[in-house]
């Protein structure tokens, strides 16, 4: 039996289609592999240490009493979720929102033990929290409705 010449231009066709969706899917994922930032928190920090020049997010809350000012912009705090504490530097203006006691995530590496933040983000306002750092406060048990976050039912 031969096989048709319609059939075997479709079976190219498939074929080509199916390279052309590998390849394109490789490039993005090449040109993602730098803009993507995973989140954790202190105590994966803990468990499993990042790479030196891993860049990632870091989550939790702002520990009472740890902000500390060097000088010009150089400040100095500590981010905890209740099972464990990373100090965080950060050079640059904080946002206005900032406060001790309150949620932050950074953005930054990780050198000789200090987490190195390039950008810092606060709660925007009394009813947000994100997401990660409520369900890592969640699993310490140190996450209190009532406390500006409205309960949201578990999907």
């Amino acid at each position: 039996m031969a096989v048709s010449l319609r059939k075997k231009r479709r079976v190219q066709l498939v074929a080509i289609g199916a390279v052309m969706l590998a390849v394109a899917t490789v490039l993005v994922g090449y040109a993602m592999r730098d803009g993507i930032e995973f989140f954790r928190s202190p105590s994966q920090i803990v468990e499993e240490p990042p790479r030196a020049d891993e860049r990632f997010r870091l989550g939790g809350l702002v520990e009472e009493g740890s902000l500390t000012r060097g000088a010009g912009e150089e400040i100095s705090f500590v981010v905890t979720d209740g099972g464990a504490s990373q100090t965080v530097a950060f050079a640059g203006i904080l946002p206005d929102l900032f406060r001790e006691g309150q949620g932050v995530i950074a953005t930054g590496t990780m050198r000789d033990g200090v987490f190195v933040a390039s950008e810092v983000l606060a709660r925007h306002d009394e009813s947000y929290m994100p997401k990660e750092i409520a369900d890592a406060l969640k699993e310490q048990g140190h996450f209190r409705y009532g406390e500006g976050v409205s309960p949201k039912p578990d999907s």
